[in-house]
């Protein structure tokens, strides 16, 4: 069985003498108090599985000892020692949650190892539950986890990293439902890269997918936080501004289209054109469309 640290409180000097040395002998380490009020200071300096205090003493009694323990540390256990006319008074402490209680004096003192050793066995269970308790937190947090990543897979686009076609049109359909609700405008843009289809032809898949992350961080980088940017296609991509009108959204599109066109790509002069462009449509709920499958 485990071995504890165990405080022993009395004021009577032969009952400290005589269980210090039936739980020394038994493996345990032991200090002794002899009131109350030095065992609460022996006790906030220590770390104690188990407290065996008498109930009647001078100044703090067991029972506010007891609760003075419950209140910093509700695991350790507590055990009060008791005359056969205290009796009412052990009854009181079990309700304040002590763990037993001894009746003095002892008529067979293996009845204090017995008693200990039940407490032993709580005190391992205690601490198995923890690490129950704590082996299934983590299990818990890898699982949300695990779903995070999932859920971010299933609305990710892998190469840029920005929303997905399908995830677009859930968030697009949520949108127009909340419009309809609040009665605002909103804006859906279609970018699509000029020529893509010949600069994939004549520079290959490494060269069109280098422009496509290249584009989206651009777009991810100008554009709100509320804005929604998706990839929408092999080389087009969508982006939803909410409570946007068509003026604004106007503006919106022009400042990307002109970043785009403006940016150094690598390699560019060898691109159609000599240059990387896009062009914008867009369309503004509720004048353009008033469901998701019009708005596109």
């Amino acid at each position: 069985m485990m071995k504890l640290d165990i405080l022993v409180v009395d004021d009577e000097p032969t009952i400290l003498e005589l269980v210090e040395a039936v739980l020394t002998h038994d493996g345990h380490h032991v200090d002794v108090a002899h009131s109350g009020e030095e065992a609460w200071k022996v006790f906030e300096n220590g770390n104690y599985a188990l407290v065996i205090s008498d109930v009647v003493m001078p100044g703090m009694s067991g029972i506010d000892l007891l609760k003075a323990i419950k209140q910093i540390d509700a695991d350790t256990q507590v055990i009060i020692m008791t005359s056969h006319a205290e009796l009412n008074t052990a009854i009181e402490a079990l309700r304040s949650n002590a763990y037993d209680y001894l009746r003095k004096p002892f008529e067979d003192l293996a009845e204090i190892s017995r008693v200990v050793q039940r407490v032993e066995e709580k005190i391992e269970l205690i601490q198995r539950n923890k690490v129950l308790l704590e082996e299934l937190k983590m299990k818990n947090e890898e699982a949300t986890r695990t779903s995070d990543i999932l859920r971010e897979l299933a609305t990710q686009d892998g190469p840029t990293g920005l929303c997905n076609q399908r995830y677009l049109l859930e968030l697009l359909g949520t949108e127009v439902e909340r419009s309809k609700r609040y009665k605002h405008s909103f804006s859906l843009l279609f970018l699509a890269v000029d020529h893509f289809l010949k600069i994939h032809d004549a520079q290959g898949y490494p060269a069109g997918d280098k422009v496509v992350r290249t584009i989206s961080e651009i777009l991810k980088k100008n554009t709100r936080k509320s804005n929604v940017v998706a990839r929408h296609g092999f080389g087009t991509f969508a982006m939803i501004l909410p409570e946007i009108s068509r003026e604004e959204a106007l503006f919106v599109a022009e400042r990307m289209r002109t970043f785009v066109a403006e940016h150094p790509f690598h390699g560019q002069e060898a691109y159609p054109g000599g240059n990387i462009t896009i062009s914008v449509g867009i369309a503004t709920f509720p004048y353009d469309g008033i469901d998701r499958k019009s708005l596109i």
